[in-house]
């Protein structure tokens, strides 16, 4: 089937973080994504992503340039002027000193969708602040509100979620609105999608609970956050893990149920009892392991799962019959697993997808630009391609 995005193309300026999971997510729904790279010196140091990292850039295609120079500015300037999207995820200010703020952008394409990503947003006091997923993760409210280690240290979390869910579907879902709103009016915008704003949203039921009642979520000082039995996670007797989440009251009964602890079913939100009720359901846990508790309660409307280590997961007979992992091959590494595209209105192809390893594509880029093999080749000795 013909993806959702065939017919749109897009130019990325990042290598990593959240404009290159749009990027990526962008290309999974059928578009044609070039991403534009920086021509490496003799002797730097390149901190880029590991070469599986954003599905190996599958379906992706890459071309180097250097920005600075007359003739890498007159390229991507022309690039700009044929694409549907831009995304760009440097500090404010930098892309005005190249001349590719989008001002000039739009001049060149009024129908551009011309997409920011940073930290912090295009103003605001920390504009110009460095930072990475933790960063964002803290300034949002989400390690504060997270249970506490042994040291009442908060965790450091084990995904980029600021990255994924802040930065990259917040970018996703502000250019396919964009994309829609186009459609309509014939005009592109730009769009200026900050990570911190992103992780607000994801945050807004205790942001607006303090908003409403000045009422300040921490760890287990609510429902959500573990305050009660019924929403938290217990050691089995193999030391495995199992959440449980059974907010609804006949989840909840049974749940109770099962466990042989009928006695609490009215008590699920009693905070006289709540520690006696939590250390029920901890001695009734260490009893059995965790798979089979999983066999037992999970088909018993109990809404409880197994805390999956990453292996775990690879390996789930659920996600492969999903077809959440496909098959791709790269020249250098051969074939290899990954996951594959699985928002909504993706699909997944039957055959092994081809990854583009080392492989430059800027000679077929500009080509398909209309630009001559002479001139290619005098870019490439002034040192604007790569």
């Amino acid at each position: 089937m013909p993806g959702l995005l065939d017919g749109i193309t897009v130019v990325d300026l990042s290598s990593v973080g959240p404009a290159s999971r749009a990027s990526r997510w962008l290309a999974d729904f059928g578009a044609e994504v070039v991403k534009v790279g920086p021509i490496p010196s003799a002797g730097d140091v390149v901190l880029d992503a590991p070469e599986h990292a954003y599905a190996a850039q599958r379906g992706l295609r890459r071309i180097l340039l250097d920005l600075k120079s007359p003739g890498g500015s007159a390229v991507m300037r022309q690039l700009v002027g044929e694409v549907d999207v831009l995304l760009e995820s440097f500090r404010p200010g930098v892309m005005a000193r190249l001349g590719l703020e989008y001002a000039s952008v739009r001049d060149l394409n009024p129908r551009i969708v011309y997409c920011s990503t940073s930290g912090y947003g295009a103003d605001g006091p920390w504009a110009a602040w460095a930072g990475h997923d933790l960063n964002y993760v803290a300034a949002s409210g989400l390690l504060s509100a997270t249970g506490r280690g042994p040291d009442g240290r908060p965790p450091v979390l084990g995904a980029t979620i600021a990255d994924a869910a802040g930065g990259g579907l917040h970018a996703v879902a502000s250019i396919l609105a964009a994309l829609v709103a186009r459609s309509l009016t014939g005009e592109g915008r730009h769009l200026d999608v900050s990570i911190l704003d992103g992780m607000v949203a994801l945050m807004a039921l205790p942001i607006d609970q303090y908003l409403a009642t000045g009422e300040v979520t921490g760890p287990a000082s609510s429902l959500l956050t573990g305050r009660y039995a019924c929403y938290g996670v217990y050691r089995c007797a193999d030391d495995r893990w199992l959440s449980v989440a059974a907010i609804e009251p006949r989840f909840w009964a049974n749940l109770c149920r099962a466990l042989g602890c009928d006695r609490w079913i009215g008590a699920q939100l009693d905070d006289d009892v709540r520690a006696e009720v939590r250390g029920d359901l901890e001695r009734a846990f260490l009893t059995r392991a965790r798979d089979d508790w999983v066999r037992t309660l999970a088909p018993a409307d109990t809404c409880v799962a197994p805390v999956q280590s990453i292996d775990e997961v690879g390996a789930s007979e659920h996600l492969r019959a999903r077809r959440t992992f496909v098959t791709a091959e790269s020249p250098g590494t051969g074939r290899v697993e990954q996951v594959g595209p699985c928002l909504a209105g993706m699909q997944p192809a039957d055959e092994v997808y081809e990854l583009p390893g080392g492989r430059i594509d800027t000679d077929d880029v500009l080509s398909e630009l209309g630009l001559t093999a002479q001139e290619i080749d005098q870019l490439r000795t002034e040192g604007s391609i790569a």
